[in-house]
């Protein structure tokens, strides 16, 4: 993503392995209350367990517990140009 004179990185989908869990970071599910609301109403269709969740990090305890059917209709839901726009459109309305 181009910043001024510089490119840099714009963070969109993230996976870090924590010490007590795993975390899946979409910017995008922050950014759209669309997109929240349809994870939050589908996840305890996928997943037996309480949805462990931030602002944009979905957390679980196991690899196992990760419901990747879900996980991977998530990532179909926005594109990676969708987000540049709406990261774009809130910087603009920041300037």
């Amino acid at each position: 993503y181009h910043v001024g004179k510089e490119w840099t990185p714009l963070p969109f989908i993230n996976i870090a392995s924590q010490k007590n869990f795993i975390a899946l970071y979409h910017s995008g599910i922050y950014a759209s209350p669309e997109l929240m609301e349809w994870f939050k109403e589908e996840y305890p269709k996928h997943s037996k367990y309480k949805l462990d969740m931030g602002k944009s990090c979905i957390r679980f305890k196991k690899v196992n517990d990760i419901p990747l059917d879900l996980i991977a209709e998530l990532c179909q839901k926005m594109t990676p140009q969708e987000w540049v726009k709406i990261y774009e459109n809130v910087i603009k309305k920041q300037s």
